[in-house]
């Protein structure tokens, strides 16, 4: 038992942006973040590249790396 609750208190990698991100459900079962829906998606935006987008031609879509 003492063990899991060590195991629980570490917080996972993450990137730097991401910093500060934490996410839980409440008894209500909505959704709280420490980040707003917009500030993710820009995150996501940034950050990985939409497999279905890739190959087009017309969309200039790049890693910054």
């Amino acid at each position: 038992m003492k063990r899991q609750k060590e195991k629980n208190k570490k917080r996972p990698k993450v990137h730097p942006d991401l910093s500060g991100f934490d996410i839980k459900i409440n008894s209500s079962g909505e959704i709280e973040s420490t980040y707003s829906i917009d500030q993710l998606n820009q995150f996501l935006n940034k950050a990985v590249i939409d497999k279905k987008l890739k190959d087009r031609d017309d969309l200039d879509v790049k890693r910054d790396d």
